[in-house]
């Protein structure tokens, strides 16, 4: 793979990674039941609406989920994975197979997307407690359902809260050694991890 190459490669699988995500986001803001009326979520659904529209048509909700979402989601990750293999091998293997590593690609998204909302939720309660930034609600709304099981297991420490540290061990050990040995055993080639 020359330069060239490598670099309309790059391009593309950044600019199409941040339209995936905010995509994705948008399944975790309705999974989460958040305040759609926050900023960031408008502009979530505006950016992901022209796509969505017709896709809703076709597909329904399924208990409560955003399945068109989750649709477009699988979809795009599996053109990106195939723009991938065309540029670095000339062929876009197999559906079966794209569909299998898109959905490995996506469910570690979703992951880093927890990820992050713990964190900026973590700072802003130690720099900020008690924000009404709508950064700050939306990554509170996007983590507390991830921390809420934690939280019944794991006693309150006079008012110190632990339970983002046992989240976050959780999501890295998913992270780390549950999503690259799905990788492996579903035989994606080396040049989609970065993807993932």
């Amino acid at each position: 793979m020359n330069a060239l190459t490598g670099a309309t490669i790059f391009v593309i699988q950044t600019l199409i990674s941040l339209y995936l995500t905010i995509v994705l986001l948008r399944f975790v803001l309705q999974l989460v039941k958040a305040n759609f009326y926050n900023p960031l979520c408008q502009f979530a659904v505006r950016a992901t609406q022209p796509l969505l529209k017709p896709i809703r048509r076709i597909v329904p909700s399924v208990f409560g989920l955003d399945t068109s979402s989750l649709l477009l989601a699988i979809v795009i990750q599996a053109l990106l994975m195939a723009f991938v293999l065309m540029m670095t091998y000339g062929t876009i293997g197999d559906i079966p197979h794209l569909l299998m590593w898109s959905i490995i690609g996506i469910t570690s998204l979703l992951l880093k997307i927890f990820w992050v909302a713990m964190i900026i939720m973590v700072i802003v309660s130690w720099i900020a407690p008690g924000s009404h930034n709508p950064a700050a609600e939306l990554a509170y709304q996007i983590s507390e359902p991830i921390l809420a099981p934690f939280r019944r297991i794991i006693p309150n420490l006079g008012g110190m809260d632990i339970s983002p540290i046992f989240a976050f061990i959780a999501i890295q050990v998913l992270q780390s050694y549950v999503m690259p040995a799905l990788a492996a055993y579903a035989g994606m080639p080396q040049e989609l991890w970065r993807l993932i």
